[in-house]
């Protein structure tokens, strides 16, 4: 049977891909973004996909986004929580609380507002699904990203306690947590890191993959399979747990 499934920030990168998954699994998808132009690329790709321009700063905007998701779904089978910046790459001492603010809002604040406005449609679905997009940041500590690192480790805790509250509803919860994701994204932090440290590009790239098993950056479909996986009836019993996808990586250095 075909699931409904609602993505945040779906419209670029990761979630796109997820959305893809999805979609091509013969699902119903709506997608979220703050970028217009990249959602109607996206409807434009799959004329079935539903999409919303909407800023996830700003909570008036998620409660009337989820209005029509709503008119348009009906309930939710599966909500992935892809939100998510990086904030600034720079010393905790350095770090603006304006900036600080930014990340957490984002990241967390707007997480909670997603998920807390979902869980009704989730309990209509009768197996519901929540899978939260950590990070490696989540694990690991992460040297001058203090404010994401921080958001990161709080979705561990926003996971492991929803899955408590909400086993007795039969709402699987769940976080992945991927390392360095392959693409422009992943240059631009190795980039930052490079600048931070006043070194090469390549120095920091080799730097990054020195501590992990499989010597390559994540394919973000690897990323949207796990999450078909967590979504189908093979994982109905996976619930509260934090699953790494990061090639096995020991540290950040």
């Amino acid at each position: 049977m075909a699931k409904k499934v609602f993505i945040s920030a779906g419209g670029s990168g990761i979630g796109r891909c997820i959305a893809e998954a999805f979609l091509n699994n013969d699902d119903e998808v709506f997608i979220c973004d703050i970028n217009a132009q990249s959602l109607e690329q996206c409807q434009k790709d799959y004329p079935k996909l539903h999409i919303y321009a909407c800023d996830l700063a700003e909570p008036e905007q998620i409660k009337l986004m989820f209005a029509e998701a709503i008119k348009k779904l009906g309930h939710i089978d599966v909500l992935v929580n892809n939100t998510g910046i990086s904030g600034p790459t720079i010393a905790a001492d350095e770090l603006s609380f304006d900036d600080w603010n930014t990340v957490i809002n984002l990241n967390l604040n707007s997480t909670f507002l997603i998920t807390q406005l979902a869980i009704p449609l989730l309990k209509q679905s009768g197996a519901g699904v929540i899978i939260n997009m950590s990070s490696i940041a989540g694990r690991l500590g992460y040297p001058y990203r203090l404010a994401y690192s921080t958001s990161k480790w709080g979705l561990i805790g926003f996971t492991k306690t929803l899955s408590m509250e909400l086993g007795a509803d039969n709402i699987r919860v769940n976080a992945i947590l991927p390392g360095a994701v392959d693409g422009d994204r992943v240059q631009r932090v190795l980039q930052a890191r490079a600048d931070v440290a006043q070194s090469s590009l390549e120095k920091v790239t080799q730097n990054a993959l020195k501590n992990q098993s499989l010597k390559y950056f994540v394919n973000p479909k690897h990323i949207a399979d796990l999450c078909l996986f967590l979504a189908s009836d093979s994982g109905r019993s996976i619930s509260g747990q934090i699953l790494p996808i990061d090639g096995d990586k020991q540290c950040l250095s």
